[in-house]
């Protein structure tokens, strides 16, 4: 067990906690059971950074605070470096980097993610969580499966939708795919 998943997963229950909600309120709101969320919390399962962005609006949380311990600061704007931002590496399916988490009162979260070419079709286990998204293609090719409907992407390709219905994405080619995703 990594010591940054012990880390978030100590947060998640703390605030959890301080925020007086149930773990089986946070479990129904992220749609997994009970003994899901329990592991998650004890830092024994990887937590999908929907999950974390959902448990995050559910405890009146920033995202940065549950995934750092800190609180961002910046109310005027907010400058990311490249390679810089906080990463997040829930899964093995998808890298990804929060390239906005200094921003204070963000209405979006903007998320540089990787998905490795040997994802595989693991990298096609759906996610749904609250809002809306938007990906935009940088680097190689991707499949992405939005509510049963399959549309391969390439660089400069973007798709828009409702992010509550099941959306996967996986590489295509043999070569990992980067793109761009903001969560409103």
């Amino acid at each position: 067990m990594t010591e940054k998943r012990k880390d978030i997963a100590a947060r998640l229950k703390e605030l959890r906690e301080i925020e007086g909600v149930s773990a089986e309120t946070v479990a129904q709101a992220l749609g997994v059971g009970p003994e899901e969320y329990a592991a998650y919390e004890a830092g024994q399962a990887d937590i999908p950074a929907s999950a974390l962005h959902d448990a995050a609006h559910v405890l009146k949380a920033d995202l940065t605070e549950l995934l750092t311990g800190e609180a961002p600061r910046m109310k005027v704007f907010a400058v990311t470096r490249r390679g810089g931002g906080v990463t997040v590496e829930r899964r093995k399916d998808y890298q990804y980097r929060n390239l906005a988490a200094n921003f204070a009162g963000r209405k979006a979260d903007v998320f540089e993610v990787t998905v490795p070419a040997d994802a595989g079709e693991s990298g096609a286990h759906a996610n749904a969580h609250p809002g809306q998204e938007f990906d935009y293609v940088l680097e190689g090719r991707m499949l992405v499966r939005i509510h049963g409907n399959e549309l391969t992407l390439e660089p400069g390709d973007c798709v828009y939708f409702d992010s509550t219905h099941g959306h996967a994405m996986q590489a295509l080619d043999g070569k990992p795919a980067r793109f761009l995703a903001m969560i409103v």
